[in-house]
């Protein structure tokens, strides 16, 4: 048959199909299950009243059902077999040996600096670009340029990071932007601002930052605001963020005392550490266009009048941003920090365009697919997506229930 009479046909079924069945439903329910006549007429009428939206909502819960329902429930399942016995069911056979996989746990903890560092960096950096592109002529220009990677797709983003890592052997032409100037140094002063002081500069910074914050998050903890469980969760917030400052400060130190090769080129994909720091980064230029946008529209949206009255009180422009605007976009920001979140949860086309996992950059996304479709044990690939699963469930309950709260 003709591809354009199959379409026809298909949307002859379909639209004639949704017609039939809401047609013949409500027939049934009028006129069989819940008739409009006899002395129970009326209590008929509301029960099929009652029932009729279930009956337009059914199609939708349906479909739902079986595309999305449906394969959790199966993954689960699978979760608890073994393929090499025929599917019989182990119980958590699987999930023992996930565990006691050295490959997983490298996975879990990548995963975890991904989502220290890709969020707020993406965050961060759509911020700054939404504040500074508002003030000047040309902002929407910036704000084009900046967004413009968010329609690359990830391995087409992937493959143009891949050629700026780029190396080529000693005594070649170097077609790897990164490599070209890294072989621009000898040790000079230009090393020493670019290599040392500028890099350890910027860890101590987001060390300092963290601390601000974990700071805060102690005195709010102190006075007892939120409650016992929002308590809880500001120790765990604390300790977290006290972790991340000893990194960057552990990186500042590294930054100051590490011997570089000068004159050879790197491979920089292959450096365990900071490789997988090179893979972030291709997602950060991603994600801060989107973040700029939604930042930017939270920033227009802030009343002149509050702003003006702190000019006006003498505040200054850092005050006026960090004081005034910031609590009143704080809601976007943990939106925008909580989608990006997601995002790096299931990370993989990035991984997988450019390392694939090796030199310790596996992710649980990667890892999955390794044992899903590489590996052909079905049992380990699905107890591995079932943790992705449980990671990624939280962060979508809390932005359903906050959603719903702002709408009420």
């Amino acid at each position: 048959m003709h591809p354009a009479a199959q379409g026809l046909l298909t949307i002859f079924l379909g639209v004639g199909g949704c017609i039939a069945y809401f047609y013949f439903s409500n027939q049934f329910l009028d006129k069989v299950l819940f008739p409009a006549k006899g002395e129970h007429a009326g209590r008929n009428i509301n029960r099929a009243n009652m029932v009729r939206p279930w009956l337009f909502l059914f199609p939708a819960i349906f479909a739902l059902g079986l595309y999305l329902a449906y394969p959790v429930f199966a993954t689960l399942w699978y979760s608890l077999t073994d393929r090499d016995q025929g599917g019989a069911f182990v119980g958590l056979a699987n999930y023992r040996q996930m565990f006691d996989d050295p490959k997983f746990w490298e996975a879990v903890q990548n995963n975890m600096l991904w989502l220290l560092v890709v969020p707020a960096a993406s965050t961060a950096f759509g911020l700054l670009a939404a504040q500074l592109t508002d003030r000047i002529k040309w902002g929407s220009i910036a704000k084009s340029l900046i967004f413009m990677p968010m329609a690359i797709s990830f391995v087409g983003a992937s493959v143009i990071f891949k050629l700026i890592y780029d190396t080529r052997p000693v005594g070649q032409s170097q077609i790897g932007v990164l490599n070209a100037v890294w072989l621009q140094f000898d040790g000079g002063v230009g090393s020493f601002l670019i290599l040392r002081l500028v890099p350890g500069l910027l860890m101590i910074c987001a060390a300092a930052a963290a601390l601000y914050v974990a700071w805060g998050m102690v005195q709010k903890a102190l006075v007892g605001k939120g409650g016992g469980l929002a308590t809880a969760l500001r120790g765990v917030g604390t300790l977290l963020l006290a972790g991340i400052a000893f990194a960057a400060l552990a990186l500042a130190f590294g930054a100051f005392t590490k011997t570089y090769a000068y004159g050879v080129p790197q491979t920089w994909l292959t450096i365990p550490g900071w490789n997988s720091f090179f893979l972030m980064i291709v997602l950060i230029w991603i994600q801060t266009g989107f973040a700029m946008v939604i930042l930017s529209a939270a920033l227009r949206g802030i009343p002149e009048e509050t702003v003006e009255a702190a000019i006006v009180d003498g505040a200054n422009p850092f005050q006026v941003f960090f004081k005034i605007k910031m609590p009143q976009i704080s809601g976007t920001i943990v939106v925008v920090w909580t989608t990006i979140t997601l995002v790096v949860l299931k990370v993989f086309d990035i991984v997988f365009a450019m390392t694939n996992g090796q030199w310790e950059t596996q992710v649980l996304a990667n890892y999955m697919y390794d044992k899903l479709f590489r590996a052909n044990d079905w049992g380990l690939g699905s107890a591995s997506a079932m943790i992705i699963m449980l990671l990624v469930s939280p962060i979508l309950i809390w932005n359903v229930y906050n959603a719903r709260k702002e709408m009420r």
